[in-house]
């Protein structure tokens, strides 16, 4: 059963006009018309998520459509993904340590919280390598 592009907009959480730019930059495909209205397969909602994803993470759609075509012989992709792979990992870490912090921010008493040796202490404790 295909889905129209309002029904994969409410489910994606995506803009109607998201879909479309999704669609003219080709990293999905709409199955025809329904009138006026585009219609996509079901799984179209399992790549968006991936292209929720994946721009979530800093990706340019550019790369987004260069990886949803990837052959597993693509040596520079891979390189690439690598690369991304660990910048996301530092990210983590920096966010891990932000996000300690602020949990401990949010029931800590200490005057001013900033000083507070435990709230010190979560970003000390999360430092890369």
């Amino acid at each position: 059963m295909l889905l129209d592009i309002g029904e994969v907009a409410e489910r994606s959480g995506l803009a109607p006009s998201a879909l479309r730019f999704y669609e003219k930059r080709g990293l999905i495909t709409s199955q025809g018309r329904n009138g006026l209205r585009r219609t996509f397969s079901p799984d179209v909602l399992e790549r968006l998520s991936l292209v929720t994803c994946a721009r979530a993470a800093g990706f340019t759609i550019a790369q987004i459509a260069r990886f949803l075509v990837a052959t597993p012989s693509d040596a520079e992709l891979r390189t690439q993904m690598a690369e991304k792979a660990r910048q996301l990992e530092e990210d983590i870490v920096v966010l891990s340590r932000m996000r300690n912090g602020l949990h401990h921010a949010a029931t800590c008493s200490y005057h001013p919280l900033v000083e507070c040796p435990d709230f010190k202490r979560s970003f000390a404790d999360s430092s890369p390598g």
